[in-house]
This record gives C-alpha cells, sequence and structure tokens, in this order.
C-alpha cells in the first residue's frame, strides 16, 4: 500500500467530527488495505504493539534535528514554527513543501517502507544512536511528500492527532470484516495488538475465536473497584474469597521452560530491570508453561513493605541493575493463574485457577516468593480481621473475589472488590501544561488532567494541578516531561497523553469549563502512577460515580 493513501484517509479523518463517520471510514480502509497488521496499529497513532520491547526512542528534539537535516531549515527555526503552528506534523508538511528537492526513492513510498524505517530506527543503539537515528529519520523525511510529512512526524511522536482511539479500531474491524464487536472486543483483551486482530478478524469470525492466551503475549489485567462496604460485598458474592491488598507492584509472569518474561500492569517488558524475581520464577515454579499473576513488593530491613516510589525505582532501573537488586530486594507473592502447560484458565472459576496456583511452587517456604493467602468466608468479621492484619502489616488492605468468577481481561466489575481506608483518589492522564512565571518561568507550572471516555477513547478534561509544589519537584516534573511536548502556544503546552498522575482533591464539582463537565476543588499531585498506562487511568463514569458519592 502507498503510505500516500494512509495520509490521505488520515487526512479525511481529521476533518470529521462524527465518530460514527469515522468508523466507517476507517473500516473501509482497512477493507482494502494491504499491510493490514501495520496500518492498522498506524492508524491509532502507535509503530508497534503495546506490549512490544521494540521503541523509537526518538523526541521531540531529534525529531527537530532529522526535520532541519531534510530541509535545510535551523533546528531553531523549526522549533519557532511548531510554537507557531501548535503541531509537529503540520511544521514538517510546510518545511517540506518549501524544500527544493526530494530524495526519490525507485518507487513511491509505501507503508511497509515506512515502517521498516522505523524497525530500523528502534533497533539502533549504542554508542552515536542519536546521531544515526536522525539521520535516516532525515532520509524517510526526503522520501516524503509534504503530506506523507505531516502523518510520518505524528507517529514518530506516536501521536497521530485524528481522533481515532482503540474504541473506534475495534468497532471498525467488526464492521470491516463483518464479525462480531464482542468477538473482536475478546481478541484484543486476549492480544493486545490490533494490527493482529484486524488480521486474523479478515481472515473470518472461525479464525478470530481461535486467539487466546499464549506465553510471551501479555493479557490485559482484570481490574478491581472500590466496595461501598464490605458488608454489601458479602452480600452481593454471598461468599467471598479474602486476600491481602499489597502495596506493591502488579506483575505478570510468563514462563516457557527456562525462559522467563515479566510484564508490568502497563504490559511493558520488565525481565531485565527484575533479575532476582526471573531467577527465582525459574527455580521455584514446577510448570514448564505458565502465566501467572502476582504483586512483586519491597521489603525493608524492619520486614515492611517500602514506599511504593521504591518499587518504581526498581522496575524502571535500566544500568547498574546489580546494585540496585541489592539496595531494594523484592518479594513476589502469587495471586492467580491464567494459562498452565497449553491450557487457557482464565475461563475456569477463580477456586480452580486458586488450586492450580498452589501447586506451582516447589518450595512451601520461600523468602523471595509465596502463595497469597486467600481465606474463603461469609462472615464479615472474619474480613474485617484480614483488614486489620494487612493494615498493620503495612499494606493497604484487602481484595474480596468472587470465588466462582472467571478472569475477565481489561474488565473491572464486581467479581473483584478492594476495601482501603484512604480517601478516594482519581488517576488521572496529563495531557498538557503551562509554562511558570517569574522565577519559575523555565519549568512547567502546572499540568492539565484527563479523564477517560471509555466509549469514544477521547480523553476529557477535569482540571489542573500545580500548587503546592517545590522548586525541586517542578524541575523534576519539567524534566520527565521535556520530551512528551508535542506543542507550545505561548504558555499553553500540549503533551503527549503518556504519563498517570495519582490526584487527591477535596471534592468533584459540576464544571462547564471542562470537557468531562467537572472540576476537582483543591487538586494535589500525590504520586506519579508509573506502574499504569492511560488505559488504566479513572474513567468519566468513575468521576460521576464518585461525584454522587459525595
Amino acid at each position: 500500500m502507498k503510505f500516500i493513501e494512509f495520509a490521505s484517509v488520515c487526512e479525511k479523518i481529521e476533518g470529521t467530527t462524527s465518530n460514527l463517520e469515522m468508523t466507517k471510514i476507517v473500516a473501509q480502509f482497512l477493507k482494502n488495505a494491504d499491510d493490514l497488521e501495520i496500518v492498522t496499529r498506524f492508524i491509532i497513532g502507535s509503530v508497534f504493539p503495546a506490549w512490544s520491547p521494540e521503541e523509537l526512542g526518538v523526541g521531540p528534539s531529534l525529531l527537530y534535528n532529522a526535520v532541519s537535516m531534510s530541509t535545510g531549515v535551523k533546528e531553531a527555526q523549526v522549533k519557532d514554527m511548531v510554537r507557531n503552528l501548535g503541531d509537529t506534523g503540520l511544521t514538517c508538511e510546510k518545511l517540506c513543501e518549501k524544500r527544493v528537492q526530494r530524495t526519490l526513492l525507485p518507487t513511491e513510498l509505501t507503508t511497509m517502507q515506512v515502517y521498516k524505517n522505523f524497525e530500523a530506527i528502534a533497533r539502533t543503539t549504542g554508542k552515536g544512536s542519536q546521531k544515526k537515528k536522525a539521520k535516516m529519520l532525515a532520509d524517510l523525511f526526503g522520501s516524503a511528500k509534504p503530506k506523507e510529512a505531516r502523518y510520518i512526524a505524528r507517529l514518530v511522536l506516536e501521536e497521530l492527532r485524528i481522533g481515532v482511539g482503540e474504541g473506534i479500531v475495534r468497532d471498525a474491524i467488526a464492521l470491516a470484516f463483518d464479525v462480531p464487536k464482542n468477538e473482536v472486543e475478546r481478541a484484543y483483551m486476549l492480544t493486545n495488538d490490533l494490527g493482529m486482530v484486524a488480521a486474523t478478524a479478515k481472515k473470518g469470525v472461525k479464525e478470530l475465536k481461535k486467539l487466546d492466551i499464549t506465553p510471551g503475549r501479555p493479557v490485559k489485567m482484570m481490574l478491581a473497584q472500590v466496595a461501598k462496604s464490605m458488608e454489601s460485598a458479602i452480600d452481593e458474592m454471598k461468599e467471598a474469597a479474602i486476600e491481602w491488598k499489597y502495596d506493591g507492584a502488579r506483575v505478570q509472569i510468563h514462563k516457557v521452560n527456562d525462559d522467563v518474561t515479566l510484564f508490568s500492569r502497563r504490559l511493558e517488558n520488565v525481565t531485565k530491570s527484575l533479575p532476582d524475581v526471573t531467577d527465582v520464577i525459574r527455580d521455584v515454579v514446577v510448570y514448564k508453561q505458565v502465566i501467572l499473576e502476582g504483586e512483586a513488593i519491597a521489603i525493608g530491613e524492619d520486614g515492611r513493605p517500602r514506599p511504593f516510589q521504591d518499587i518504581l525505582k526498581r522496575f524502571r532501573r535500566k544500568y547498574d541493575i546489580g546494585q540496585m537488586v541489592k539496595e531494594i530486594p523484592l518479594h513476589l507473592t502469587l495471586f492467580d493463574a491464567l494459562y498452565v502447560n497449553g491450557k487457557s484458565l482464565i475461563h475456569k472459576p477463580l477456586s480452580e485457577r486458586r488450586r492450580v496456583l498452589e501447586k506451582s511452587l516447589k518450595k512451601k517456604e520461600d523468602p523471595k516468593i509465596n502463595v497469597t493467602p486467600q481465606t474463603v468466608t461469609n462472615d464479615v468479621k472474619v474480613v474485617e480481621g484480614i483488614y486489620k492484619e494487612a493494615l498493620s502489616a503495612g499494606h493497604e488492605g484487602v481484595m474480596l473475589k468472587n470465588p466462582k468468577s472467571a478472569y475477565t481481561p481489561g474488565k473491572r466489575g464486581k467479581n473483584w472488590l478492594k476495601v482501603k481506608p484512604m480517601a478516594e483518589t482519581l488517576d488521572l492522564v496529563v495531557t498538557g501544561g503551562m509554562w511558570g512565571e517569574g522565577r519559575r518561568a523555565n519549568f512547567i507550572g502546572s499540568y492539565l488532567l484527563a479523564c477517560r471516555d471509555p466509549a469514544t477513547g477521547d480523553l476529557l478534561s477535569i482540571g489542573r494541578v500545580g500548587t503546592g509544589m517545590t522548586d525541586e519537584q517542578l524541575a523534576e516534573l519539567t524534566g520527565l516531561f521535556k520530551d512528551l511536548i508535542v506543542s507550545e502556544k505561548g504558555k499553553d503546552i500540549e503533551l503527549k497523553p503518556e504519563i498517570v498522575f495519582e490526584v487527591g482533591y477535596e471534592e468533584i464539582q459540576k464544571s462547564p469549563n471542562y470537557d468531562s463537565g467537572f472540576a476537582l476543588r483543591f487538586p494535589r499531585l500525590i504520586s506519579i502512577r508509573e506502574d499504569k498506562s492511560v488505559e488504566d487511568a479513572d474513567s468519566i463514569e468513575r468521576v460521576q460515580e464518585l461525584y454522587k458519592m459525595q
């Protein structure tokens, strides 16, 4: 497929406001597309599957450098144009229109050629890799037509800006290939790759139904919601499996013989950062092929959990990992089994999955790993006792799980409920910011927050947070977001929606000033949830629920 066809479809969608119409356009495009896996990912602004270890590693600065090399325009001028236009893609398009000569390939640029270039950029590492990446990207821009340059630039930043989210693409796949939406949804939750789902759906619903969980490819994690009370949870479930809610980081473990792969809650491959965990899994887990879930906990010398930020230091560490293993040892507690020796368990009840889990370890007692203790009861007093024990040990509270429930990937429902004493907080996506004033002019002084609309995939603004931060905190956050700046207009900044803030607040109020229809009174930053992706952020339904509960 010619890349200009992809660019033209993106341009058409960009001028469309109706989600239904967008879905029809995407469906028609997918129905006639070659390189279906690639273009399906491209249309949502992704190059590789979310769980793939491959990433482009190209930020705005490197992109500006590549555009400068390709067009002969000074990098400072490129930045100025981005600031004035508020769009890196449009900047690249206009600069390529003024380019004196385009480097022509033997044939027109194709989606496969663009993908292969991206793949080569992602695999360029080591000394001098940034210069090599800039040169490769400059060559790609040199071969692109102006309109193509617009969408190449946006794909590089993984921010296509055409309003197409996962929900629209799921519906478009169903429409394009005449398969049920629920089967597309199921396949996506089990594979985390819309490209694979589209290519399989094209073969028919029978093939789509064959897609299942596979070791090495993470499954979207089942989610819990807050219980209204212990009493109401027990009344609804009749009988509940009670476990501690640990103050740790969730991890999904994939083991095939001696090959162990670990994925974070965001489904990022964190295997290299956690060699101590992979070693204990390899040594202690008896099953040859298995997918397990558990919680990694950082334990202090006093035997109590260390701060959550210490765990994140382990998960994001790329260098001197051995030293970090010594400084912050981890304990793994397992709470679910999703797959064992060629068989998927997700449709089995929790009670049956639990029996498989309890047989998973060679040693019954090991300082580095255990199976989470579980008590099945219908007695609220028993639940209260376990709850107090968990809090006394320094953990967050308890989980109440329906013993008869299947594992539902990516779903938040009443089969898993959490009880904790903390005041309610919201996990919100950072979508923008604003430069500070005076001595803080070089810092991002406040951040625009958004919740998710699961129906459309949109991010709905709900307020800003920024007050009460020290200069040191502002400097650290500015450094964190520096490479996520998509565009600037005056003091306003548009940020790539990638980071989730846990935010406290005094009250949720109705407000016409934000897309969500709500605003947070006295919001405050509690933590950066590096273990959560945009898809894990709280939804507009959650905001509405908390508003009513006030």
